[in-house]
């Protein structure tokens, strides 16, 4: 295979090089390398923003830019509980290169802009940014997420909307530990997980105890314990506390009205696997004051479409991973010689590789065409996806991405395991979004109640798939026999996972068939609707085009 970038031979001849190039912040053009990402923003949001998302790719596929994803990650954040006069302070600190991620996030609006641009697309050039930013580093993402995701529950409630919405949608990165009438920007965290309720969140044990009023609007009293509040720098969390009246939602912010540090008190940061950049923590609330929003007793209820908008976040944060993760094997793979011929050269490799991009596509096609139904809720074929997508594409995409980090990183060989090299932060990172916002388990069970409680979503559902049909046959007969299944209810929710998965490779194979070239379309038809059983990557069958499949996906130097 002739690859579209062929290094010097002098580059290839320095072995100390080739075997650490992983290790080399590549200085390309993310956006401008990516023609998935190209035609999947033309499609789901016009021509809209181009010349904004180049000019952004051109910085975050920077190396400099890049660079500040490995110091995030060097240096994490570290914890005082105290200040040098013995006075509690909380405080989460970080390296400055985390704080330039969140200042460029917020700039950009990644962190707000779909709720206050009038223009069409919002949702979809916003999940293009993500999948640019969130390839350099994928741990502020989360206070980014969070404060996104917040804004849907905060509405809810206006009287706390009018305070904290102009804040909320700032484009001012305010990292300031202050009383927010001293902020020019805030961010928004997120507490419901407490150690004997995990995902059962109505398990929950902490108390909400009225100083006055009571309802919605009126000033609590917070009691209790959160085994993860993430993310502890953030000005406010949406938490959830017991009343008399069951589960509700709280806006908790870090100060009180009066000036004074409002009694959340940080017990630890969290020691994590992955997401080292990000500071999670574990909290008391000793009285802290909060605001109850939304209707007394439906706490669940004010804070799923956080929820939703985070998991939406989750598919694309793990598509953005995925897209790291395929632009080093490429380009590591181009330049690394073994057995008398470059890597790309070898077939074997080239199976591998189209796989591994392969699997992308579907990830970037399942979550630019969610990004695109957030766009149209007010359209109820596009709301009915967006209930019953998030949950499919959130388990399936970020289920896939460990796995798929991992066969990326053997692309590399040794090199790839060593510290110096971005691989161990992507293969770390890979299961976060999996386990986050509901893992696998809640995920399925949430697909199955969303199809007994409003079955529309179903038919919605295979609706959209239904595009597709006549286009392959292969489709076909995988959606006839999926719908056949989806009729037997005996052992449904111990089957839920097949179910699942299935539902989401239907979806991902309609999705390229319509929009993506057909020799992508047919391998991933052919490889993963075709055989059966399980297989690793780098399986696809004899005559699916390789080198069309590899150079689509090729990272362009400039």
């Amino acid at each position: 295979m002739n690859a579209p970038y062929s290094p010097s031979p002098d580059y290839l001849a320095d072995t100390h090089e080739v075997n650490n190039v992983s290790r080399e912040l590549v200085n390309y053009n993310m956006y401008l390398q990516d023609v998935a990402l190209q035609e999947a923003l033309h499609r789901e949001g016009g021509t809209l923003a181009e010349q904004e998302l180049i000019e952004f790719g051109s910085l975050t596929g920077s190396a400099d830019y890049l660079e500040l994803g490995h110091l995030a990650n060097k240096y994490p954040p570290e914890f005082d509980t105290h200040d040098r006069f013995g006075h509690r302070v909380d405080l989460a600190k970080f390296h400055p290169a985390y704080h330039q991620l969140m200042k460029t996030a917020i700039e950009q609006g990644l962190h707000a802009s779909p709720w206050t641009d009038n223009r069409a697309g919002a949702h979809v050039i916003r999940a293009a940014k993500n999948i640019l930013q969130g390839q350099v580093e994928a741990g502020h993402g989360c206070p980014i997420t969070m404060t996104f995701a917040a804004v849907p529950s905060i509405r809810l409630q206006p009287d706390l909307a009018k305070t904290w919405l102009p804040l909320i949608t700032s484009r001012i990165y305010d990292p300031r530990n202050v009383p927010i009438d001293q902020k020019q920007g805030v961010t928004i965290g997120m507490g419901m997980t407490e150690k004997q309720g995990g995902s059962d969140v109505r398990a929950n044990t902490t108390k909400a105890y009225a100083v006055g009023a009571e309802g919605g609007g009126q000033l609590y009293k917070i009691v209790g314990h959160k085994f993860f509040l993430s993310a502890p720098m953030c000005d406010a969390f949406l938490v959830l506390a017991q009343t008399q009246r069951g589960l509700s939602c709280f806006l908790v912010p870090r100060w009180q009205s009066n000036g004074q540090k409002n009694p959340l008190q940080v017990l630890r940061l969290k020691r994590k696997m992955g997401n080292v950049s990000n500071a999670s923590s574990e909290v008391e609330f000793r009285g802290a004051e909060g605001w109850m929003v939304g209707e007394e007793g439906r706490g669940v209820r004010t804070i799923i479409e956080m929820v939703s908008m985070t998991r939406f976040d989750c598919m694309v944060g793990s598509s953005a991973g995925q897209r790291m993760a395929v632009s080093q094997a490429l380009h590591h793979c181009s330049i690394r010689a073994a057995f008398g011929k470059r890597l790309i050269e070898q077939p074997l490799m080239q199976n591998v590789l189209a796989d591994l991009i392969l699997e992308y596509e579907g990830s970037l096609a399942f979550s630019m065409r969610m990004a695109y139904a957030l766009d149209h809720r007010d359209d109820t074929h596009e709301d009915l996806l967006v209930r019953l997508g998030t949950a499919v594409g959130k388990y399936w995409i970020c289920k896939r991405t460990p796995n798929h980090a991992y066969e990326a990183m053997e692309c590399i060989g040794g090199s790839g395991v060593m510290e110096d090299s971005i691989f161990p932060r992507l293969y770390r990172e890979a299961p976060i979004n999996a386990i986050w916002e509901g893992s696998g388990n809640v995920q399925c069970l949430d697909v199955l109640r969303a199809m007994y409680k409003t079955p529309a979503v179903v038919h919605a559902f295979f609706a959209e798939i239904g595009k597709a049909q006549g286009k392959n046959s292969l489709l076909d007969s995988f959606v006839s026999q999926l719908q056949q299944d989806l009729q037997q209810l005996a052992d449904f929710e111990y089957r839920a996972r097949g179910l699942v998965d299935r539902l989401a490779l239907a979806f991902q194979a309609a999705l390229l068939l319509r929009h993506a070239p057909d020799y992508v379309s047919h391998a991933f038809c052919a490889s993963r609707l075709g055989q059966q059983g399980q297989h690793n990557y780098g399986c696809l069958p004899r005559d699916c085009d390789l080198e069309a499949i590899i150079n689509r996906a090729w990272p362009q130097m400039v």
